[in-house]
């Protein structure tokens, strides 16, 4: 697994989410669009402007919050994360 200096340089020299991450439609770490990805298991890894940001289960969910599993909450489905997006991008 990767150590705790790889996750936080790795933190550390991320640039700034995109639209689709910041509205859950993308992973915040690898960039796997869940719009095309054939069934990926996202789960919630943190929140920003009261939107949850959402990471691939496993390796980028533990870079993004320290936990494999991300946080114990469910992501909304994904319909409403692109009615979402569509209506901040209108």
């Amino acid at each position: 697994m990767y150590s705790q200096d790889s996750i936080s340089g790795h933190r550390r020299g991320r640039p700034e989410p995109t639209p689709e991450m910041r509205s859950g439609l993308a992973c915040l770490i690898c960039g796997t669009d869940y719009r095309s990805a054939p069934t990926p298991e996202a789960v919630v890894v943190s929140h920003r402007d009261d939107r949850q940001l959402l990471a691939c289960h496993g390796t980028c969910a533990r870079m993004a919050s320290g936990s494999v599993d991300g946080l114990d909450e469910t992501p909304l489905p994904l319909a409403e994360r692109v009615r979402r997006h569509q209506a901040d991008h209108s």
